[in-house]
C-alpha cells in the first residue's frame, strides 16, 4: 500500500526538511517488508485568493489532484486523537483490506476546506493546538516511521 503526504506550503532547506526526510527514509526502509511503500511528499503552493474561504477551496482542489485513490486522512486540530499503536493498527487494517493508498493531507495557514475534511475517511489530530505545517510534517513523518516499527516489532517504539 502506498503512503502519500500532500501539504500546502513549501519547506525551505534546513533542519526541519532534513528531519522529515530522515524519518520518511527510515519509514521507506522499514515499510518495504510490510508492503508499505511510497512515503512521498507533494508540496502545493499556498493560494493567493482574496478570502480565507476561497483560499481553502482552491487549495483543496490542488490537494485532491495530487492524491492517489485510496484512504484520505486529514490532519486537523478538530480531528480524532489516537495513540501510536492504534495509528499503526489502522494503517495495517487499511493495507490488509486491500486499500491501494493512504494519503495524509496537511492544510495551509487558513486550514483545510470543511467540505474536503468531511470527505475524508479520517480527520486526525495530533493535538487540539494549531501547529505550523513544518512541525506537523515532522510529527507525521515520525509517526509513520513509528508505525512501521510497531508493525514489524522493532524496539524503536517502547510505549505501553
Amino acid at each position: 500500500m502506498r503512503i502519500a503526504i500532500a501539504a500546502v506550503g513549501r519547506m525551505k532547506s534546513g533542519p526541519e526538511r532534513e528531519l522529515v526526510s530522515r524519518y520518511l527514509e527510515r519509514a521507506q526502509q522499514s515499510g518495504k517488508p510490510l508492503a508499505l511503500t511510497g512515503f512521498d511528499v507533494s508540496e502545493l503552493s499556498e493560494s493567493r485568493a482574496g478570502s480565507a474561504a476561497a483560499r481553502k477551496v482552491e487549495e483543496a482542489k490542488g490537494l485532491r489532484a495530487a492524491l492517489p485513490d485510496g484512504v484520505l486522512v486529514m490532519l486537523d486540530e478538530r480531528g480524532k486523537g489516537i495513540g501510536s499503536d492504534a495509528f499503526a493498527q489502522t494503517i495495517a487494517r487499511w493495507r490488509d483490506d486491500g486499500r491501494p493508498a493512504v494519503s495524509f493531507v496537511i492544510g495551509g495557514a487558513d486550514g483545510i476546506d470543511p467540505d474536503f475534511v468531511r470527505s475524508a475517511d479520517l480527520a486526525l489530530s495530533f493535538s487540539p493546538m494549531v501547529w505550523p505545517h513544518q512541525l506537523v510534517r515532522i510529527m507525521l513523518a515520525e509517526q509513520l516511521y513509528r508505525a512501521t516499527t510497531i508493525l514489524s516489532g522493532h524496539p524503536y517504539h517502547r510505549g505501553d
